[in-house]
């Protein structure tokens, strides 16, 4: 946790330090009659990055391969079954830092395949984060993620909603601070089935995670100092209660336990959600006309506070590895890297994910200038970024989450109560550890 949190805040100490690295020579190289077998994460946030990929073709002479294109949890499963299998021998895959210290057999050492001064060139504790038993296994690209609160502004500025909402719950309506702010807000602006106050994705890791950042901001823990589950806490309680109370009260929509990603994200742009708290990769996509109907509209803040005072900031980084039973382990670090230089994170923080290599920090920040929203959510996202911490790190966290979060679903869906599924999830979580030994 403390390494990402590390990590952060000295890419926002770097900003300012004008830091940058010149590219290797040697890079990307040629790789005439090569083709790279690759496995990708796909997905509006993603997919802009690929239209890259021709470019390196043509310069090195390679041919890449899709396999597979597919959410990231549905990827982590084909992983695991080609681990299984002894079925990796294709050479470029997705990676996260909250799935990487489970992949530590199936990636190779990119330390030893690029030259020093390109990994240099990555905000340090990012390099750090993704070097696991030694072995740097990923080169992240400009999908740094944190979550910040997305919000209708026309919502807070009708003038209507502000005496109503003042009658009601006693204080002024702006954009909310703390969880029980967004609640109370979310309720109030949802008219069910047509609008709804808020969303939250609500299978896989994606609500686990997001049940994992609530826990912190109400005070608590998710694993002990010595890797045990203690989420099933009076904190714990709170945290799953506001997923469980929201539900409820139909604050959020009704599908929203089958929600990932893209749910939301594509949820918020049609202009029936209120606050949406979601990951830098959608700021440039939301205020865009042509994929959004709340362009012009969207206001962006730090992620709220719980009843802690500690804000929420779960936070990760994708990236691209290369396996170790990859047959030119050369040409496809050279894809990697390509991926990730400095014009495609250039590419990417366009629309508005967060870079990892500090130059382009430096070109982001200047982009903004002269662009209100752009620089709005820079500063929301900067200042966000000050409150990131990671899952644990521990090999188990993905095994963990497909194991809590049917749990977390049961209480919100009302077949158990929220100690019941709690309880209930951190005995499986505590087997699992037991199992791997951890315990």
């Amino acid at each position: 946790m403390n390494r990402l949190l590390s990590g952060v805040s000295a890419g926002v100490l770097m900003l300012a330090s004008g830091a940058g690295a010149a590219l290797a020579g040697d890079l990307p190289g040629k790789f005439e009659g090569v083709t790279v077998d690759v496995k990708l994460i796909g997905g509006q946030q993603y997919e802009k990055l690929y239209e890259r990929i021709p470019e390196w073709e043509k310069a090195t002479g390679a041919k890449v391969n899709i396999l597979t294109k597919k959410n990231g949890f549905d990827i982590d499963k084909e992983l695991k079954s080609d681990i299984a299998s002894g079925s990796t021998n294709w050479c470029v895959g997705w990676n996260h830092s909250s799935f990487a210290p489970q992949y530590t057999g199936l990636y190779t050492d990119l330390s030893k395949l690029l030259p020093k001064a390109e990994i240099d060139a990555f905000v340090p504790s990012t390099i750090k984060s993704a070097t696991i038993d030694g072995k740097l296994e990923m080169l992240p690209r400009a999908q740094f993620d944190v979550s910040a609160l997305y919000y209708q502004k026309s919502l807070y500025e009708n003038a209507d909603n502000k005496t109503k909402f003042k009658a009601k719950y006693g204080y002024d309506l702006v954009p909310p601070d703390t969880w029980k702010e967004v609640t109370d807000q979310a309720e109030f602006f949802a008219n069910p089935p047509n609008f709804y106050g808020t969303q939250f994705a609500g299978k896989e890791e994606a609500i686990n995670g997001r049940f994992y950042e609530m826990v912190v901001a109400e005070g608590g823990e998710y694993l002990d100092k010595d890797g045990k589950p203690v989420f099933n806490s009076e904190a714990g309680i709170r945290a799953l209660d506001w997923f469980v109370n929201l539900y409820k009260a139909k604050a959020v929509p009704a599908g929203t336990t089958n929600y990932l990603w893209d749910d939301l994200g594509q949820g918020f742009a049609s202009g029936t959600v209120a606050i949406n708290l979601d990951w830098p990769g959608w700021a440039g996509f939301f205020n865009d006309p042509k994929s959004s109907k709340v362009a012009g509209n969207v206001g962006v803040k730090v992620a709220p506070k719980g009843s802690s005072g500690k804000r929420t900031g779960w936070s990760g980084f994708h990236g691209f590895s290369v396996t170790e039973n990859c047959p030119n382990k050369e040409a496809a670090a050279s894809l990697v890297w390509w991926l990730t230089n400095e014009d495609s994170q250039k590419l990417e923080a366009a629309a508005g994910p967060l870079p990892t290599r500090t130059a382009v920090w430096d070109w982001d920040l200047k982009q903004a200038e002269n662009d209100p929203y752009k620089k709005e959510v820079l500063t929301a996202f900067q200042e966000e970024a000050k409150h990131a911490f990671a899952v644990p790190q521990t090999p188990e966290w993905i095994e963990i989450s497909n194991a809590v979060y049917p749990e977390l679903q049961a209480a919100i869906l009302g077949d158990k109560t929220s100690k019941q599924a709690l309880d209930e999830a951190a005995a499986k979580a505590t087997q699992i550890l037991q199992d791997a030994g951890k315990l």
